[in-house]
């Protein structure tokens, strides 16, 4: 092409370009944003601050953590927790009124794993995807498929086998005419082998 015949270019304002960045930076802040809501709210709490997951997806947050070298319970353990659970909204489905005695192995999964990774005196949060809680069933006020949040204070524990002959010692001198009392209801330290509304299978 000649330089007769070529059709000069017109310079581009300054301004159309200010819009053409402005406008492709918002495109970029739309896209994140859209991304993010369609995100699963467990990915995006994975990601906070101070938040650990484990190999099942079991998700927590030490917010206080314990006598340093204390132990942890384990499956033969009954653990006496202070605790509160909700629904992902906030919702509370369930709270300790009083410490409350769980056995280990007693409860779903999620909560099961989450008090062996507890040193006694601890307290963490825990969410637990709808396989560690309850899975597609409804429990009570609690739906199919949700995910659980719990706080979770674990103030001791003991063997199992140890809380159950200390029933059956409470039961015993409770039954016996002319006996001292047995204790507390329950047991010692109230930590009878179960309660009506601790987390459970």
């Amino acid at each position: 092409m000649s330089t007769v015949t070529a059709v000069p270019l017109q310079p581009t304002k300054r301004s159309y370009l200010v819009y053409l960045w402005v406008g492709i930076a918002l495109a970029l802040i739309a896209a994140v944003a859209l991304a993010r809501q369609g995100d699963d709210p467990l990915a995006r709490n994975a990601r906070a601050r101070g938040v650990v997951v484990t190999a099942s997806g079991l998700q927590y947050k030490v917010i206080a953590p314990g006598k340093p070298g204390a132990a942890k319970p384990t499956d033969a353990d009954v653990a006496l927790v202070n605790y509160e659970g909700k629904l992902l909204n906030g919702t509370t489905f369930d709270k300790s009124q009083q410490p409350m005695p769980m056995p280990v192995t007693g409860v779903v999964p999620g909560f099961s794993e989450a008090l062996k990774l507890m040193p006694k005196g601890s307290k963490y949060r825990f969410w637990m995807k709808p396989s560690l809680g309850y899975g597609d069933k409804a429990a009570g006020p609690i739906p199919a498929n949700s995910t659980l949040v719990f706080d979770v204070e674990l103030l001791d524990f003991l063997p199992q086998s140890v809380v159950q002959q200390m029933q059956a010692q409470a039961q015993m001198g409770r039954g016996a005419p002319g006996a001292m009392p047995g204790g507390v209801p329950g047991g010692p330290a109230g930590m009878p082998g179960g309660a009506q509304n601790q987390p459970h299978q």
